[in-house]
């Protein structure tokens, strides 16, 4: 079986919507800025919760901000 990641668009989006702060994100979902740093690093994966709350910041659907591959 292949390896499962997923892949996220966090930085692009925070860069795109005024150059936000990995803490400012934080504080907009209730995390940490560590949290969205290992997010944006693909170190983490964000609950479900978590994933629509950040899709729901940026005003995008989930798929826009959040891809399943498989490798």
């Amino acid at each position: 079986m292949g390896k499962h990641q997923i892949e996220n668009k966090v930085r692009q989006l925070r860069f795109e919507n005024g150059q936000m702060t990995q803490s400012g994100l934080a504080d907009k979902v209730g995390v940490t800025r560590q949290t969205i740093l290992s997010l944006e690093a693909c170190r983490y994966s964000p609950s479900l919760e978590l994933a629509f709350k950040i899709a729901q910041v940026f005003q995008v659907p989930l798929e826009e901000v959040f891809q399943y591959s498989e490798n």
